[in-house]
């Protein structure tokens, strides 16, 4: 067995880890790849009684069962037409308001956050569907492109977040008590966007005019409108409600969810087998991407872990006697700047084993920082250079709205986004109010 200080092999398995990522080797198997490697250096061939156990204990977590069944119901409803059909209701609810359609965007991307959890499919569905329908009537390509993505990207706070399922997989934490955490921040944060958007309008009209007299529509038209509202909020219902009262674990729930997708697609005249073959073939394919990235993590982390280099970590932290708060202004920071470069999944799996326990040891509440890093994952989705739904934007914005308009779109919601940050690290019951009132 080689003798190495843990410091010093914390450095260079996150540095090859680093270095294979930039060169455009898959996370899944620079994971993989570092972990092998250096416990085979360390321990030789005995390092493998450590990682097979490891991989077949990852393949009977039962809490898995809950994501393909999430991802299908996410893609099953993508492609349903209940997007179209909240958009027409908005569209006629809040039309007549100066930014109404932008401020009604935001209340659509929180309403499929909470059915899909898959913050590709607002943005992208939105950005056929919204985008094109608010610069026609002379909103501003920045403000309605901003709202988009900052809406879309609402679907890593406000349940059923995968990527909450995932942090759930990788610290043993409850995947309910998450879920209940993320609906307090991710209701602010649309709470926050859509004031943005209305003081905006107020003060300068040309930025989102309202639409037509003659397009507007009486109060009890509206009353009507409001039909498009009851197969989503039932959906949303069943899938959250059943987990909130305790009648459905989320593995559950995520089945009656995957039923109640077919269920809404059937009323939408949109279930057929073609429409049900391409969503199964893209959820085999996700799911298959996020298993073999969870097989490197945990092997991975079970030899750094086993190397004892995060209590090592931890220890130093310690006896340096920083402020807590220090320390988590750091972590956040970092997890803000490899947002710039790389997405979720990459920064959860990389993060996870070296930051939660210094969190743990700092007497920080796990629940809340979960919170915290899903809330700076949102941020990571809309960092220039590459931001996802900058991406997922650009394939499908119109010709005149320009990968410049897209940059300079995030930038005031960003700064939302880090006020969303800030005012969580102030008042963490935020986050931890509902779940102390479900759970406790």
């Amino acid at each position: 067995m080689v003798s190495i200080d843990p410091i010093l092999l914390t450095l260079l398995m996150f540095g090859a880890m680093l270095t294979l990522m930039f060169f455009g080797v898959p996370l899944a198997w620079t994971l993989m790849g570092v972990g092998v490697g250096f416990g085979y250096w360390i321990w030789g061939p005995d390092s493998l009684g450590i990682m097979l156990p490891s991989v077949f204990g990852l393949m009977n977590e039962f809490i898995l069962v809950a994501l393909p069944l999430f991802i299908l119901m996410g893609m099953i409803l993508e492609r349903s037409g209940i997007a179209d059909d909240l958009f027409q209701m908005i569209y006629k609810i809040m039309g007549g308001v100066r930014g109404g359609l932008g401020m009604g965007t935001v209340v659509i991307c929180a309403l499929i956050a909470a059915m899909v959890g898959i913050t590709g499919a607002a943005t992208v569905s939105l950005g056929l569907i919204a985008l094109p329908a608010m610069l026609k009537r002379g909103y501003s390509k920045q403000l309605s492109a901003g709202a988009i993505m900052a809406g879309g990207a609402l679907g890593f706070l406000i349940p059923p977040s995968l990527v909450m399922i995932l942090y759930a997989f990788l610290t043993r934490e409850s995947v309910g008590k998450l879920f209940a955490a993320g609906v307090m921040p991710g209701l602010m944060l649309a709470g926050i966007y859509m004031l943005y958007i209305g003081i905006r309008c107020y003060r300068n009209p040309a930025l989102g005019p309202p639409i037509e007299a003659s397009e507007r529509i009486g109060f009890w038209q509206k009353v009507v409108a409001l039909k498009a509202m009851i197969l989503p909020g039932a959906l949303i219902a069943v899938v959250l409600g059943t987990m909130a009262v305790g009648v459905a674990s989320p593995t559950e729930a995520s089945a009656l969810g995957a039923c109640g997708a077919m269920l809404c697609a059937l009323a939408h005249g949109k279930l057929n087998v073609t429409m049900l073959n391409s969503a199964l073939f893209s959820t085999a394919r996700i799911m298959g991407m996020l298993m073999w990235i969870m097989i490197g993590a945990v092997i991975f982390s079970k030899i750094y872990i086993a190397l004892g280099a995060g209590q090592a970590i931890v220890g130093q932290i310690m006896a340096a006697e920083l402020s807590p708060y220090l320390v988590l202004s750091v972590i956040l920071l970092s997890y803000l700047v490899l947002g710039m470069f790389l997405d979720d999944s990459a920064i959860l799996f990389i993060t996870v084993p070296l930051y939660v326990p210094i969190i743990k040891a700092l007497g920080f509440d796990p629940i809340w920082f979960a919170t915290l890093f899903v809330l700076a994952m949102q941020s990571a989705y809309l960092t220039p250079p590459f931001g996802y739904n900058l991406f997922y934007m650009r394939s499908v914005a119109p010709p005149e709205v320009t990968t410049g308009d897209l940059y300079r779109s995030v930038v005031p919601f960003l700064a939302m986004q880090i006020l969303g940050i800030v005012l969580l690290v102030m008042f963490p019951q935020i986050a931890l109010w509902l779940p102390g009132l479900i759970f406790d």
